[in-house]
């Protein structure tokens, strides 16, 4: 039997909630006793907290609590689910208590030397993100639940551009995370397709009677990503932007959330990006304003004009704005 399978029944053996030793164990499974005892030390190393006790009545047992833990884990995938919680928390995740017990069960389930170790890299591991509303927390935790039993739900949505909100009915396809804010993908009975929700813009959500039936083959992420873009046009509309500047300011620049899906090519001291003309000109001149001369733009001419018409109107306000 290899050696996965007999650490495994070992480990269903001890399961059994009574003392065990290490010659029933080599009759059971047929092995020698010393492949035994470095079953037990590997066991061990992975976290089991085996109890090994001498004398008449010693044995392998284990301790009560463990029965309830279904897999075993290695230190490092311990560390990296513990380190994926915190990323969830600072997120905004809405079962943060579940997932404290989670994180408390992998500390349970290890041995000291592990616990540890965890502690020392959990203590060293931080996660900064922009605080979000806690009240987005139900909001997301019903919109789970709606995507995983497919029922539509009534919500209480206002747009940037609404100054009340207006209720719409809608069947949650998925729930996803980007730029710092959550969102939902489903389709809209008002307007009739398919659209994408902010989760914090949700004031109230209603459970509904209505049940939808989500194509296996939609991809939530996928339909927010092409949607989040302008549509570019033709070949020949499209320009190509060159930047050059300081390697951090493009590193960043080249992280943005609108020019990074259109970097063709990037050097040291240079940016190169493809995209529609009048496109750029709508999305990029403000966002490059505010790395002022740590970025300059090579080409084209028409950006060039119209960040020196953006710059010249912004100047006209605030001289406005003194003298008033």
């Amino acid at each position: 039997m290899p050696k996965n399978d007999n650490m495994l029944a070992i480990l269903w053996m001890l399961n059994s909630g009574g003392k065990i030793t290490a010659k029933q164990i080599s009759e059971k499974l047929e092995i020698n006793i010393r492949t035994v005892y470095r079953y037990m030390d590997a066991l061990c190393a992975s976290g089991v907290p085996i109890i090994s006790d001498s004398g008449h009545n010693g044995g392998y047992s284990l301790l009560n609590q463990f029965i309830r833990a279904p897999l075993l884990f290695e230190l490092d995938e311990k560390k990296a689910l513990l380190h994926a919680a915190i990323f969830a928390k600072e997120a905004g995740y809405p079962m943060n208590k579940a997932l404290d017990h989670a994180a408390a069960k992998l500390k349970m389930y290890s041995n000291q030397e592990q616990e540890n170790t965890l502690s020392r890299h959990l203590a060293g591991f931080e996660v900064i993100n922009r605080a979000g509303s806690p009240a987005v927390q139900p909001v997301l935790a019903e919109l789970e639940q709606a995507v995983a039993g497919e029922f539509a739900v009534e919500i209480d949505y206002r747009t940037g551009r609404d100054e009340h909100p207006k209720t719409r009915v809608i069947d949650p396809y998925g729930v996803l995370y980007w730029n710092n804010k959550w969102y939902t993908v489903g389709y809209c009975h008002l307007k009739q397709e398919i659209r994408s929700f902010r989760a914090d813009r949700i004031l109230a959500i209603r459970r509904t009677q209505m049940l939808f039936k989500r194509d296996a083959a939609f991809s939530a992420r996928e339909f927010f990503m092409q949607n989040l873009l302008p549509e570019a046009g033709g070949q020949e509309a499209l320009v190509s932007l060159i930047i050059a500047g300081r390697a951090e300011a493009l590193d960043d620049l080249c992280l943005n959330w609108y020019l990074g899906h259109y970097l063709q090519e990037r050097t040291s001291g240079q940016a190169v990006f493809v995209l529609e003309e009048q496109d750029m000109l709508r999305y990029v001149p403000h966002s490059l304003l505010a790395y002022g001369k740590s970025l300059q733009v090579l080409e084209p001419q028409s950006l060039k004009d119209k960040l020196a018409a953006v710059a010249a109107d912004l100047t006209e306000y605030y001289r406005n704005e003194q003298l008033h």
